[in-house]
């Protein structure tokens, strides 16, 4: 089941004297944020704050939020993690959170009773998105590309790909 709301990132510091904190955002751009007039402090949706201004500084976010209106209100909340509502996002057709792709279950996109196991992580690179798949203690990883990764379905929590020769080859269900 995905998740409402997502983490979207982490309060490091505060920003001058007037309430402004500088955010660590856990998402593909600091532009990103610019979407969200809310944000939440819980993982629940239950404590809210109105975005006021949102600024990216590189490759941070320069937040202020509604109540937040002095540098001691700032300091408190150092460390926090602000959560995003997942309806806020407006995410094209196709485009998924990493949060909901971990833990999802690998198959094989042309015979869906091999299972690859399940996918623990995620690392962004240059090139393209490096998946890894873990089964039986053992760790696989595959290239986030259109050739390999053949559907997601993240509300089912399934994967289905076409590994590149070698990845899993007698590791998995026998031989491959």
């Amino acid at each position: 089941m995905l998740k409402q709301y997502l983490e979207i990132g982490r309060i490091v510091s505060t920003h001058g004297i007037k309430g402004e904190v500088r955010f660590d955002p856990w998402c593909d751009s600091p532009e990103f944020m610019k979407r969200f007039k809310t944000l939440y402090f819980d993982k629940n949706g239950g404590k809210s704050a109105a975005v006021v201004s949102c600024r990216p500084h590189g490759n941070i976010v320069i937040l202020k939020l509604e109540g937040v209106d002095s540098i001691e209100d700032a300091q408190k909340l150092r460390n926090r993690i602000l959560y995003m509502n997942r309806d806020d996002a407006k995410l094209k057709d196709g485009d998924w959170f990493i949060q909901d792709l971990i833990g999802c279950t690998v198959y094989d996109a042309d015979d869906n009773d091999i299972i690859y196991g399940k996918l623990t992580d995620v690392s962004e690179t240059g090139a393209n998105d490096v998946w890894y798949i873990e089964k039986d203690g053992k760790e696989y990883i595959i290239p986030a590309i259109k050739d390999v990764v053949i559907k997601v379905d993240a509300a089912d929590e399934s994967i289905y790909i076409k590994p590149l020769k070698g990845i899993f080859d007698g590791e998995i269900n026998g031989d491959k």
